[in-house]
């Protein structure tokens, strides 16, 4: 396949992608007051349901070996942390505000990656990071009397538990390990840690409440195999700023179900940080020519 081909089916997929992820977030805003971790649990049993299908048809092992345990053990935990800190965010924000600080995990990517892999950022890529946090501060709106800050700040964190987990999926790709392994341990580390509290502290629900969970369960497998593919066919360097289309998608999906409209400091907050990704994409493609 061409080269233009392979490029605009990579943009295509991870278009696709976004707004899976968009969606997802839309169901567990829709599912109402569930707990946090019911939604985590109910959203991670279909991933691994799925997921599990891509193991048995590569007859892959089941427990991480000895050079990836800690790797994989830690990819998991900060990224159950991080799904955590974004449920929370969209229990209580607009579905776009949450995803714009979910999206904030690229930036968090970078720093943990110099603290961990030793690969440093140079001063443009410190500046796009720093033009990022300020951005984020608009959505945040840092404020004792905002009763929004707490959620707001929940989902900042879980964009930096999510930005360490893709750190570690990094190392963990780069040292061999494949990408449906990542998805199945994660997904049934997760659901094993929630099972407990689902099984003695569960929460009744309505059938529509179960079916936004299942719903952002599909919705989340879906993005999952899309942005695997997109990465397939044209490096992550040419494409990663169309995964910013989710906000566009989380915005429009806000609105249509529940009606919900970001304020205008959000909406700045949304130009800074996009303006930011698309410096550091065109920057790092630069870079790499």
């Amino acid at each position: 396949m061409e080269r233009s081909k392979r490029l605009g089916r990579a943009i295509l997929l991870i278009i696709m992608s976004a707004f899976f992820f968009a969606l997802m977030n839309m169901f567990v805003s829709l599912s109402g007051d569930v707990p946090v971790i019911q939604k985590t649990f109910f959203r991670n049993l279909f991933a691994m349901v799925i997921a599990s299908g891509a193991m048995i048809r590569n007859r892959h092992y089941i427990l991480p070996q000895k050079g990836e345990r800690m790797g994989i053990l830690l990819r998991s935990v900060f990224g159950m942390l991080g799904m955590f800190g974004n449920f929370y965010a969209l229990s209580r924000l607009a579905v776009a505000d949450a995803s714009l600080l979910n999206k904030m995990s690229p930036f968090f990517a970078i720093i943990f990656s110099a603290i961990l892999l030793k690969e440093r950022p140079d001063k443009v890529q410190i500046t796009c990071i720093l033009t990022a946090f300020f951005g984020a501060m608009f959505v945040l709106k840092p404020s004792f009397l905002n009763a929004d800050l707490l959620p707001s700040c929940a989902g900042f964190i879980g964009g930096a538990f999510a930005g360490l987990a893709y750190t570690f999926v990094r190392k963990l790709t780069s040292g061999g390990t494949k990408g449906y392994y990542i998805v199945f341990f994660f997904s049934a580390f997760s659901t094993m840690c929630t099972l407990p509290v689902v099984i003695f502290g569960y929460s009744p629900m309505t059938w529509e409440q179960l079916l936004c969970l299942l719903g952002a369960g599909a919705a989340a497998a879906g993005g999952q195999f899309a942005i695997t593919a997109a990465y397939t066919y044209a490096p992550a360097r040419e494409v990663s700023i169309y995964d910013y289309s989710q906000i566009i998608f989380a915005a429009a999906l806000g609105f249509i179900s529940m009606g919900q409209i970001p304020d205008v400091w959000s909406f700045i907050g949304y130009f800074i940080i996009i303006g930011a990704a698309f410096a550091m994409f065109k920057y790092n493609n630069r870079k790499k020519d």
